[in-house]
């Protein structure tokens, strides 16, 4: 399994922010924007934080396997590689969600801070941008946690065979 790329995740927050933002502008020339819910913020750090709880875990489970303690509980590797998914999986959603609400608050923001609704609209999308991010971080932490260690015998095959 390849291992996901920040300019990657970037690149899909870039895109979805700035068709969320002219899809904003479009909406809101025919008709009232929809609003951001509260409860989008408050979901995504609920991801972030069961992400970090489970790279944690599974940190401290190998380091005890890696210092051979007694009683250790193992990590299978199907539960490592169910977690990296897991984990791939939720920081290309938080990219595509957080660069939604990205693209829909820099719109209220450049639109008009004056009426209360639009204000706590732009505020509810910041803060679901920035539990966004603290997904797709968490979810590079799982990744990083679950990746294994590098083999010393392929580099040996990359050298040059010697009579």
């Amino acid at each position: 399994m390849k291992q996901l790329r920040l300019g990657v995740l970037a690149g899909i927050f870039v895109i979805a922010g700035v068709l969320s933002w002219a899809g904003a502008r479009l909406w809101n020339a025919y008709g009232t924007l929809p609003g951001v819910p509260l409860a989008a913020p408050i979901v995504l750090a609920v991801i972030a934080v069961v992400l970090l709880a489970t790279a944690l875990s599974l940190r401290s489970r190998l380091k005890a396997q890696r210092e051979r303690r007694p009683g250790a509980k193992g990590v299978e590797p199907l539960m490592a590689a169910r977690a990296v998914v897991f984990a791939q999986a939720s920081a290309l959603v938080s990219a595509v969600v957080a660069g939604l609400y990205g693209g829909v608050g820099v719109f209220l923001v450049s639109d008009s801070l004056d009426v209360p609704a639009r204000r706590d609209q732009a505020i509810y999308a910041g803060s679901s941008v920035l539990a966004g991010l603290g997904v797709i971080a968490a979810a590079l932490f799982l990744e990083h946690v679950c990746k294994l260690p590098e083999d010393p015998d392929k580099n040996d095959d990359k050298a040059p065979a010697r009579a």
